[in-house]
């Protein structure tokens, strides 16, 4: 399953290309993700899946049936986030967060066996959970699949043996008995193991307590052996003073006066409780002894983890982020939907002719930042052997951005599996989609405003293929309207040559006039126009000639300089 994804078909063979900061930014995709989710890490994760784009048809399908089957079992995404946030956990501070433990003593190994019974225990809740799922998609079927594997494989039964085993064994542990070696001044010389006990030390009546108490201060044990009944426990009671050596003291009545002070020589072989700990914080201070002590159970244990660490990186964490992103994307589209927004399935076509037929369609970005959805203006679209090329026009703010940047944001979201904003959708997926937009005042400071955008058009029809979507907004329109629309005119008649898909919304109204001029036998190039109303913005668009409204007069509009403008301080 190192291979397996839900959202690829088939990993090994996809090629990708990923959009640049600058297109997610033009598209208005930064806008969206941070309506998706207020988490970054999240948002990242987001925007790095919708920016890998490839023209694959296979996986277009594959992620589209994968986002349906979530998208429609509400009930089932709160259960895997449930699952998937506390195996996230387990990977982040626990079992998988910890590549060895060479020096990791017997408690943290115990609280690991706990994570790993844990680990257990979701496998088991996601095997149920998908169970119940109606599932159709070809992703999360063998999702399901790779679950069912994972469950009735033998590793996996073996490892539920292996911790129910080592738990029970480890659970019946309930003291151990520990003998010191001490030289004629009372120093301890050497510790060693003599008994794991699977019953506690207790006192059991009075009578005991009365030959502890005997035993403790007035005999001295003769020789080691232990027999029946000579063996008691007398409590370290937990006083005031949390100093160690004050017991140390006591139990060497024996040796020394009790009332004078322990040399700084003996002091230092003593086992000591550190300041201010007590009793209580005991079995901090003994792990390091009792881990060599315990050494074959502690072997044991690390040998259980390590065998198992690697089935709960792999199986499970690794697909983590792909469910996060298809499950956010779901939330999203299903709140979309509930606020009136039509959403649909791409469907992909492969054939030759139409590229891209869409009816419908808005703008995405602007819909999620305006409060009354009956704003939305729907429009359609196709690109075809006809209609590879369009030269948009129209007047000033009167939507032909707004169209340009909804037709990116329709390829970005069915290529990546997601409903689309539109009522029908069927496309042939892009490689890449470029962006040539006006750049940031800081960008152009060297080369000038025009030498910028003539450099970057450069590189980005270098990178273009048949297979690619380019949206041009406003390109060369920062010199005179003569120069402008001749290096215009030259570049459109490269993009027909390279038969590339494209929108260029621009002033130029000359310049669409000449769209039939530009066509080949191949690859037509339409003029395409944002539609008025009188005075009134319609933001619709449709294939027709430019309405001849005067290029100068559309940038006095933009910079606030007609006359109107100017003497009424608009």
């Amino acid at each position: 399953m190192s291979k397996f994804s839900i959202l690829y078909p088939d990993c090994s063979n996809i090629r990708t290309t990923k959009l640049s900061a600058a297109v997610c930014h033009d598209l208005g995709l930064d806008n969206i993700v941070r309506k998706i989710t207020e988490d970054v890490k999240e948002q990242q994760l987001i925007t790095k899946t919708l920016a890998s784009m490839t023209s694959d048809c296979a996986t277009a399908r594959y992620r589209q049936k994968v986002f349906a089957d979530l998208l429609r079992q509400p009930e089932l995404r709160k259960q895997l986030t449930k699952l998937f946030e506390r195996v996230e956990f387990l990977r982040e501070y626990g079992i998988m967060h910890i590549e060895s433990d060479d020096k990791l003593g017997l408690w943290h190994l115990m609280h690991r066996l706990e994570e790993l019974n844990d680990y257990i225990k979701c496998v088991e809740e996601m095997k149920a959970c998908l169970e119940k799922a109606d599932l159709t998609s070809e992703g999360l079927l063998a999702f399901r699949a790779h679950i069912d594997e994972l469950y009735n494989d033998a590793c996996f039964a073996e490892m539920k043996k292996d911790i129910a085993a080592m738990k029970a064994e480890t659970s019946d542990i309930q003291s151990v008995t520990v003998g010191i070696n001490v030289n004629e001044r009372f120093e301890a010389v050497s510790m060693g193991l003599i008994s794991v006990n699977d019953k506690p030390f207790k006192k059991s009546n009075m009578f005991t307590n009365f030959a502890d108490a005997l035993m403790s201060k007035n005999k001295i044990q003769k020789g080691t052996d232990w027999k029946k009944g000579d063996m008691h426990y007398q409590l370290i009671e937990q006083r005031s003073d949390p100093n160690f050596f004050a017991f140390m003291e006591r139990a060497a009545a024996v040796m020394a006066d009790s009332k004078s002070p322990m040399d700084a020589k003996t002091k230092s072989t003593l086992v000591t409780v550190p300041e201010g700990d007590g009793i209580n914080n005991t079995t901090f201070h003994l792990e390091n002894v009792i881990n060599k002590l315990l050494d074959v159970l502690v072997r044991r244990l690390r040998d259980t983890l390590t065998k198992y660490a690697s089935v709960a990186v792999v199986d499970i964490s690794r697909l983590i982020p792909e469910f996060v992103y298809y499950i956010r994307m779901a939330e999203f589209i299903e709140d979309c939907m509930s606020k009136g927004f039509p959403f649909c399935e791409a469907a992909v076509c492969e054939e030759s002719g139409v590229s891209m037929n869409v009816k419908g369609f808005y703008n995405l970005k602007l819909a999620v930042n305006i409060p009354n959805q009956s704003e939305i203006v729907y429009n359609d679209l196709v690109f075809d052997k006809d209609h590879t090329i369009y030269i948009l026009t129209g007047a000033n703010r009167g939507g032909k951005t707004t169209a340009t940047q909804a037709v990116g944001l329709l390829f970005v979201l069915a290529q990546g599996g997601i409903y689309v904003p539109a009522s029908e959708f069927s496309f042939r997926p892009a490689d890449c989609i470029y962006t040539h937009f006006p750049a940031d005042e800081d960008k152009t400071m060297d080369l000038g405003r025009l030498g910028e955008e003539c450099i970057r058009f450069k590189e980005i029809y270098n990178s273009c293929t048949s297979e690619s979507l380019l949206l041009m907004n406003e390109t060369f329109s920062t010199t005179s309207f003569e120069e402008g629309y001749y290096i215009a005119r030259d570049s459109v008649r490269a993009l027909v040559r390279k038969q590339v898909r494209t929108i260029y919304n621009t002033h130029m109204h000359k310049l669409a006039e000449d769209a039939p001029a530009l066509s080949s036998d191949e690859i037509g190039v339409s003029s395409l126009v944002v539609k008025n109303e009188g005075a009134k913005r319609s933001f619709k668009i449709e294939v027709a000639p430019p309405e001849g409204m005067s290029y100068a007069m559309d940038i006095a509009e933009k910079y606030g300089v007609t006359y109107d403008m100017l003497v009424n301080g608009q």
